[in-house]
């Protein structure tokens, strides 16, 4: 039974203003509720609220919007671990993972994660929370989070809006609020979807060399490896390759050797054709044999579903955008999802190079926009007049010193304790399982930490956790690698 324990609020002088003025700069409310998790019942309170950014001299730059779960039929709860979780973007709010992934409660959706009319929620028999406590933290300018202006004065977008300075004010924030809620002692987790996979790389370096906060473990869901993604060359288009091959095996495109295997058994071949083939392939450009152009073409095709013509037309280097347009083009004419290839769309011509939409996107935005609205205000209990931002104006984003791989490196290198896990869907083109596979390589060149470092797949997309088998499977591998990860551990040495 649900119970609302207290409201307290507490606003600051106004010489410090939010941009929206309804928002609280520091606030909190508590409800309390249970859930069943593998088939037992878990009491815990939700807290919820703002709570501010400061600057080095203890002046408030903003004010974040959380919440908080915490079991509470435990002893000894301190020593829980914690999850800090943040989704990605730039400019999303925390919401994806929070009401469809790891939180007590869960949309409304079909078995393969589609829309269910009328929206809303439901307990999540598989959350995390069992085993650790969750903060779902949502950056400037998402969901009802503020900066915080001062009369006569602009907003400091440098001091928000960018790989460097996100996760230095994010680690000051997480600073405070484990120091609020009495979390020092436990073993500390922070997981990232999305552009959140190069946040979290980030913010561990952070944590670690300016917080002295030390982590158990770094958790990337469907990362986006900005070194990588959008470069355009020649690693990026192989690297993302073995995609083409899953994609096109869903939708039945595959040449009839391939499509009656399992997916598992045949995206190893794509792989090793894309980083010893293509690759080099790539790598010489104009200077490329016709005979090795042709073979590789030929190979891509069988690979890929698309026709070899096409491919020759492109030079072996064919966008992910084009193939979402071009897969079905000559039999149903519709495009897949960029975010999850399961979905179909419509475009209003079958020419063209890319899609004129995302019909992943769509469906999610359709579920849920009014599910986490609904959910905050009836159940959470924080009642506001402001927009929810699913999306929040976090631009221009600066991309430039972004060592947040090597950073991730150094602080693996730092800290024995710290583990990585990487999650992502095959059917992902957005941020590939290829590309975060190609990412866990590259922040460990030495190859000194493989057993820290793991990887685990699932037949969905970006949000792999939306179709119900992954959903359980996709938490059964968080709850494992906490377990390994904080118990039992032993001295931090090497």
């Amino acid at each position: 039974m649900k119970k609302i324990i207290f409201l307290f609020v507490l606003s600051f002088s106004i010489t410090a203003i939010a941009q929206d003025n309804r928002i609280p700069i520091d606030s909190t409310i508590i409800t309390t509720n249970s859930v069943v998790i593998k088939g037992k019942r878990i009491q815990y309170k939700a807290q919820t609220g703002t709570q501010p950014v400061y600057d080095k001299n203890g002046g408030i730059k903003a004010t974040l919007f959380y919440t908080y779960y915490k079991r509470t039929d435990v002893n000894n709860s301190e020593k829980r671990p914690l999850i800090m979780s943040f989704n990605g973007g730039p400019g999303s709010a925390s919401v994806w993972m929070h009401i469809a992934y790891t939180g007590p409660k869960i949309l409304k959706i079909d078995d393969e994660g589609n829309p269910i009319q009328p929206y809303g929620i439901k307990d999540n028999p598989y959350s995390i929370l069992d085993v650790a406590d969750i903060v779902f933290v949502n950056p400037v300018n998402t969901a009802y989070s503020r900066p915080i202006v001062k009369e006569k004065k602009k907003l400091d977008k440098k001091y928000f809006f960018g790989v460097n300075a996100d996760a230095k004010y994010l680690a000051g924030w997480l600073n405070t609020f484990i120091t609020r809620n009495n979390r020092w002692n436990s073993p500390k987790y922070i997981i990232g979807e999305s552009y959140g996979g190069t946040r979290v790389m980030q913010l561990a370096y952070e944590l670690q060399n300016s917080q002295w906060m030390y982590l158990n473990g770094v958790i990337m869901v469907s990362p986006a490896d900005y070194q990588l993604l959008r470069n355009k060359n020649s690693e990026d288009y192989a690297i993302n390759f073995p995609y083409f091959t899953a994609a096109a095996w869903y939708h039945k495109m595959l040449p009839q050797k391939l499509q009656q295997q399992d997916l598992l058994d045949i995206l190893p071949e794509s792989e090793s054709f894309a980083i010893n083939k293509l690759l080099p392939a790539l790598a010489k450009g104009g200077y490329v044999s016709k005979e090795e152009k042709e073979a590789v073409a030929e190979k891509m095709a069988y690979y890929s579903g698309i026709k070899k013509e096409v491919i020759l037309r492109h030079n072996l280097e064919v966008p992910n955008r084009y193939f979402w347009k071009e897969l079905l083009r000559d039999t149903s004419g519709k495009t897949i999802g960029r975010l999850d290839s399961r979905y179909l769309g419509i475009d209003r011509r079958e020419t063209g190079s890319s899609p004129d939409y995302s019909p992943e996107l769509v469906s999610w935005l359709h579920s849920f926009t009014p599910a986490i609205n609904y959910y905050i205000q009836n159940v959470l209990k924080f009642k506001t007049d402001v927009k929810y931002n699913m999306f929040g104006s976090v631009h221009p984003w600066d991309f430039s010193n972004n060592n947040a791989r090597e950073n991730l490196r150094k602080s693996m290198a730092q800290n024995p304790y710290l583990n990585v896990l990487v999650q992502s869907g095959y059917y992902d083109g957005a941020t590939t399982y290829s590309a975060a596979k190609y990412t866990i390589g590259k922040i460990d060149p030495s190859g000194k930490f493989k057993n820290r470092l793991s990887f685990k797949g699932y037949r969905s997309g970006h949000m792999m956790y939306l179709r119900k088998e992954d959903l359980e499977k996709a938490n059964d591998d968080l709850r494992d690698f906490i377990k390994k990860s904080s118990e039992n551990i032993g001295p931090a040495k090497y």
